[in-house]
């Protein structure tokens, strides 16, 4: 698995399979791709990438290949984001917080959230 990171395009289809409960790849064409203008070509070329960097199973069914997801696309989005931190942020997570307080609108509910979190690594600090 040398490139485990996923796309938007991925992870769409991951969160996809994930609430479908699995799905084959006719099933994800239709439910997916279709409103998407994906050709199946398109779609069983993503679930096989999403297969080999490990966010998918298959097993035969009944002469079909059918997909489940292996991780769930929280854990995708947080792997996602650690590739993007340390390969585009080298490692500090200070730009994107202060892209997030300077470009965009954060709600009280999602500041609440950081909040939370900030004062949770604080704790931890302490502790260790």
């Amino acid at each position: 698995m040398a490139d485990t990171t996923i796309g938007e395009q991925e992870l769409a289809l991951l969160r996809h399979i994930a609430d479908s409960g699995g799905s084959s790849v006719a099933e994800a064409v239709e439910a997916f791709g279709s409103s998407r203008g994906l050709a199946r070509s398109t779609v069983l070329t993503m679930m096989e990438r999403l297969r080999k960097k490990g966010h998918l199973s298959r097993r035969q069914v009944d002469g079909i290949y059918r997909y489940a997801t292996r991780t769930a696309p929280g854990d995708a989005v947080q792997h996602a984001l650690a590739s993007f931190v340390d390969r585009t942020l080298g490692g500090s997570v200070t730009p994107f917080v202060t892209f997030l307080s300077e470009a965009h609108q954060v709600s009280d509910e999602e500041l609440a959230e950081l909040e939370e979190l900030v004062a949770r690594l604080q704790d931890r600090r302490r502790s260790s």
